[in-house]
């Protein structure tokens, strides 16, 4: 990682609308600059229980790399001007440090045009399946919202390594998540709105599997199941309301 003074380049990206469970979020205003974006997606990850201290962070795509939280922070201590502008391949613009997962972030912005944005997260269900070194299997049709049958698990490495940082670009192949073994998940998005049901819904459903699981013998959905709602998903909803799929 090396460091530029160059300008930043920090505009806005396209959001894109998602229903979330809960309450609405980030509706309003509807082009929100992308550092505000950024510092409401890591609060609201915060007030979820999501992550706790400076665990976790969250990134945006811009025309020069990405805008991506400063390592250390929390959700009582961000500020707008702390986030970090840096290319895709390390340099940093300015003085400040990024956070210590900056090389897997931009290692799935190369590797995925489509990914816009990304949430990475501690959540207790996503970790907990992730310490367990099992993906989330086809146990619910809205596995299918991340692109597959199943979210795959990237086998353990350090954090904050190249390692990692390929391990994750492989478990992504065809998916919008990933599960990262003995520490925590991953996803990308169109939008920051997008990004955050993502993790939301990813969350839920490893609570749900792991639930389900410990209460007796599951069934997971067959292959034809698991089809059918991929296509069922294909005309569901508004077009602007369906979360974007990763090229395969």
């Amino acid at each position: 990682m090396v460091r530029s003074t160059e300008g930043e380049g920090d505009r806005v990206g396209t959001f894109c609308s998602f229903d979330l469970p809960g309450r609405p979020l980030m509706r309003a205003p509807p082009r929100p600059p992308m550092r505000r974006a950024l510092v409401t997606l890591y609060r609201e990850l915060a007030e979820r229980g999501m992550n706790t201290g400076s665990s976790g962070n969250v990134s945006a795509r811009t025309p020069d790399g990405m805008l991506i939280t400063p390592s250390g922070c929390s959700a009582a201590t961000l500020r707008e001007a702390a986030l970090v502008p840096m290319s895709l391949d390390g340099v940093v613009q300015g003085d400040a440090t990024p956070s210590s997962e900056w090389s897997m972030h931009a290692a799935i912005y190369r590797a995925y045009p489509a990914a816009a944005w990304q949430v990475h997260t501690h959540a207790d269900a996503c970790t907990a399946l992730a310490c367990l070194n099992e993906g989330l299997p086809g146990f619910h049709y809205l596995v299918t919202r991340f692109g597959g049958d199943d979210v795959r698990c990237a086998p353990y490495v350090t954090f904050g390594t190249p390692e990692l940082a390929l391990l994750a670009v492989t478990a992504l192949q065809g998916r919008t998540a990933c599960l990262l073994a003995n520490h925590g998940m991953i996803v990308h998005g169109c939008s920051a709105e997008d990004a955050l049901a993502a993790a939301v819904l990813l969350e839920t459903l490893c609570r749900q599997y792991l639930l389900a699981r410990a209460a007796g013998a599951l069934r997971l959905l067959t292959a034809d199941e698991m089809q059918a709602a991929h296509e069922r998903f294909k005309t569901y909803g508004p077009a602007s309301n369906q979360m974007s799929l990763p090229e395969a």
